[in-house]
This record gives C-alpha cells, sequence and structure tokens, in this order.
C-alpha cells in the first residue's frame, strides 16, 4: 500500500514545461492503436472467412452433398435466387436459404 502511494504522488520535475492537451493527445494515440489492433485480429480474418463462405455458395450446383446451419445433410435438387430445394430423404425435399448453408458434406468429412 505504501509503494501504492509513493507512486501516486509523484509530479512532474519544475523546470519540466507544461504541456496543455498533450493526455489527451496521448489518448487518442491510444484508441488509434486499438483499432488497428481490433481490425488486424479480429474484423479482417472475418471478412476473409466471409468471402470464402460466399465463394462456396456461388460455386455449389445440382447434385452436391451439403450441410446447413440447422444440421441437416442433402443433395441440392435446384438452385433458386435465394434459395436451394435440398433431398434430405427419398421424396422429402426442403426448401432453405442460401445463407443457411456453411459446408459441403465432403468439407465436413476433410476436416474431421
Amino acid at each position: 500500500m505504501e509503494l501504492l502511494s509513493i507512486l501516486l504522488q509523484v509530479e512532474a520535475p519544475l523546470d519540466a514545461p507544461a504541456q496543455p492537451g498533450g493526455g489527451m493527445f496521448n489518448m487518442m494515440w491510444l484508441f488509434v492503436a486499438l483499432f488497428v489492433i481490433m481490425y488486424l485480429f479480429m474484423i479482417r480474418p472475418q471478412q476473409k472467412k466471409q468471402k470464402e463462405i460466399q465463394k462456396l455458395r456461388e460455386s455449389l450446383k445440382v447434385g452436391d452433398k451439403v450441410i446447413t446451419s440447422g444440421g441437416l445433410f442433402g443433395k441440392i435438387k435446384e438452385i433458386e435466387d435465394t434459395a436451394f430445394l435440398i433431398e434430405i430423404a427419398d421424396g422429402v425435399r426442403v426448401k432453405v436459404d442460401k445463407a443457411s448453408v456453411f459446408a459441403t458434406a465432403n468439407d465436413a468429412q476433410q476436416n474431421k
């Protein structure tokens, strides 16, 4: 506790000129650096991943086996503007949004 109180009582040297607004400038650089770090480690990788998923969805064609976000395995029977018609069993077809298809069945088996 004594060390903390000593550190808090440290003052600037008497011959040092006062710098009005200097603390605010340093704080601004801290925020800029924090944003750059967040961009490099969080935002940019997520954007790359989203682009890869979008390319995968665009490359899908009739007959490809896919997995939806709900865990349904099926084969694409028709492709519409915003949806896929997926056959999940013989004669059972489900219409799902394109955004809910995240991987092909082949990709899922390679990741195991």
